[in-house]
């Protein structure tokens, strides 16, 4: 009888159990046929940071393709719909209180393009409205406080992410895994042991156990216990460009209404989320230590939520960079493990999938070799690195001047080419939809997303001193009463809840 084929993932949580999903649905037939092994290899003594609880529409896409209604996993795990991120007390100097970042659906096609004439029009020095929520549907939804549900005759697809209680969502995707065919492995790893040409042989469990493998997923969290101190993969830090490296959260009480939006609200050294699920909100405080400590951050944190003293936080550290490599010998860094980009735009589950994704095409297409390595690390080394630059933008075009924190980030001039790029064709009026598409970046954010992070911060010249006649508000209007007929047709969700 022949050996199969073993992948081991080291390390659960959502990546983990994200990975073995994904592998034992795409390679159901060789598990099936004992062709191939997959086994999750967790240790009870090591928890879970626990603290990613919102997602953007790529989650939708991971539980469709794993054949899950919403229906079976959302009320397990306490979860609620996300149409939207809201950002709060970014940009005071502009005027704009708050701006919205909706997820782009089917149907803001036929309304995109007038946000974006209309940003470029302001940028030339004209009045006019440039609000994201006034021109696509899920900020105008959002805004309502209506779910994604549609009639059966609605002829568009609509886009959503997910808030969710992170530790019951891991639990969910285990039973899953496990009902795949994954073996679950509770045990510590104490040493990991290679072969002559450095490929990972085994690990070596504390209950004496050795786990042999052939491919190996490092899902260890920021331990990195395969990628950084068995295989000497060079860790990259953005530190020099992304300041917050720690978080304080708690939670608190929610009320009989639920929003469809998570809001991030700037305060003096960093921001705090505040994400709605059915039996709470999650709030937490993104900070950087180089400007304020841990008891300052959690005061601050307190009086935010006006919350008493007493209310217990938990403390966070954060490691903000990515992997050299992601794949490197025979083994994936998925998760943590890898890198990881602070949370303002709830991008760390969505890369994680897509890192899996990727790979499983690489490695099908390599023949379940390292053929295709170079080019899977090169694409998400472009992934990672044009992520940042995106989340980078939100901190260099603050206009806040409270604290030296923003103050800092303001002056910061260490940004990539590619921002660069795209800042100066912003200021000189340029076409950035051409710009992001001669950059090839439109599966990262697109050039909608980018006007609402540049338009949302009011990032403008000064208003011409002559302005024409209101010849734009008949086009404006219309764009109002379509959107507003489109949200009617969504039932209300008062409760955001999969029933």
């Amino acid at each position: 009888m022949s050996i199969p084929f073993q992948i081991v993932i080291l390390g659960g949580g959502t990546a983990g159990w994200m990975a073995a999903n994904l592998f034992a649905h795409k390679w159901a037939d060789k598990v099936a046929s004992k062709a191939l092994q997959i086994s999750l290899i967790e240790s009870p003594d090591i928890g879970i940071v626990g603290v990613g609880e919102g997602s953007t529409p790529t989650l939708k896409r991971f539980f469709e393709m794993l054949n899950i209604p919403e229906k079976d996993w959302m009320g397990k795990c306490n979860a609620t719909y996300k149409m939207n991120i809201a950002f709060a007390g970014f940009s005071p100097a502009s005027g704009i209180e708050r701006y919205s970042h909706p997820f782009i659906s089917q149907i803001d096609t036929f309304t995109q393009r007038a946000f974006m004439v209309n940003s470029r029009t302001r940028r030339m020095g004209l009045a006019t409205h440039t609000a994201p929520e006034g021109f696509l549907l899920n900020g105008v939804l959002a805004k309502q406080g209506k779910g994604p549900q549609t009639p059966d005759n609605f002829p568009f697809s609509i886009e959503y992410g997910y808030h969710f209680d992170s530790h019951l969502l891991g639990t969910f995707l285990q039973e899953h895994a496990i009902s795949l065919g994954v073996m679950h492995v509770q045990t510590k790893v104490e040493t990991v042991t290679r072969h002559p040409n450095g490929d990972i042989a085994s690990l070596q469990c504390k209950d004496g156990r050795n786990i042999n493998g052939h491919f190996f997923v490092d899902c260890s969290g920021f331990a990195s216990v395969l990628m950084q101190k068995t295989l000497g993969v060079k860790f990259n830090s953005y530190k020099d460009n992304l300041f917050n490296d720690a978080a304080v959260v708690v939670p608190t009480p929610i009320g009989e209404h639920i929003p469809v939006e998570t809001i991030s609200t700037a305060l003096s050294a960093g921001w705090c989320w505040k994400i709605p699920l059915t039996n709470r909100f999650g709030n937490g405080y993104v900070y950087s230590s180089d400007f304020i400590d841990a008891n300052q951050a959690e005061s601050e944190l307190k009086q935010h939520l006006q919350l008493g003293d007493n209310q217990e936080c938990r403390h966070l550290s954060m490691r903000v960079g990515a992997l050299e490599k992601q794949w490197q010998n025979n083994c994936l860094a998925v998760g943590l493990s890898s890198g990881f980009i602070e949370p303002l735009e709830a991008t760390a589950l969505h890369i994680t999938q897509i890192a899996i994704e990727q790979f499983i095409m690489a490695f099908e297409e390599g023949d379940f070799s390292n053929r295709l390595q170079d080019e899977f690390n090169l694409k998400m080394h472009q992934r990672l690195e044009r992520t940042r630059d995106y989340i980078v933008a939100h901190y260099k075009l603050n206009t806040r001047d409270d604290s030296d924190y923003w103050r800092a980030n303001r002056s910061n001039l260490n940004l990539s080419e590619s921002l660069k790029q795209i800042l100066d064709v912003w200021y000189k009026c340029g076409d950035l939809d051409n710009e992001i598409k001669r950059q090839d970046l439109t599966t990262h954010f697109n050039a909608v997303s980018w006007n609402c992070l540049l338009a949302g911060y009011g990032a403008f010249p000064p208003l011409a001193a002559k302005q024409p006649g209101k010849g734009d508000l008949y086009q404006e209007q219309n764009i109002a009463q379509f959107i507003h007929g489109c949200a009617l047709n969504f039932q209300s969700h008062k409760h955001n809840l999969c029933r």
